[in-house]
């Protein structure tokens, strides 16, 4: 039996999903983007964007018992690939080896223009 997994401490879901669900031995964390959860605002710029999207991650993680060290698989969904550096530097700063697989891929548009959106899968029983 599924069970999702809900926090005020991330946004919302913009549409008719949780922000995560357990099955099994897994979490599976919805896509986030960069909306401050206290103001509801988009953070501005690729720099605060990953920050925040990382920041309501790892919220939704707290909530659910676990932290970023039992991820095992990310997908990283960028505006423009130009901003691949920037995210990557950031993103390492969140991360300890050994480090989740990964895609990286740039996508035409992502909900409310943002310029980053990342999801996650951590094993529960890592």
């Amino acid at each position: 039996m599924n069970k999702a997994i809900h926090t005020e401490k991330a946004p919302a879901a913009l549409g008719p999903y949780s922000q995560a669900i357990v099955a099994g031995d897994f979490l599976y964390v919805s896509g986030q983007i960069g909306i401050n959860p206290e103001t509801g605002e988009m953070a501005e710029g690729i720099h605060e964007q990953t920050k925040q999207v990382l920041e309501n991650i790892q919220a939704i993680l707290k909530e659910a018992g676990t932290d970023l060290a039992k991820a095992v698989k990310f997908s990283i969904y960028l505006q423009s690939m130009q901003n691949f550096a920037a995210v990557n530097e950031i993103y390492g700063g969140y991360l300890q080896e050994p480090y989740p697989a990964r895609s990286t891929m740039e996508v035409g548009k992502l909900p409310k223009d943002a310029l980053v959106e990342m999801d996650v899968i951590i094993h529960l029983k890592a």
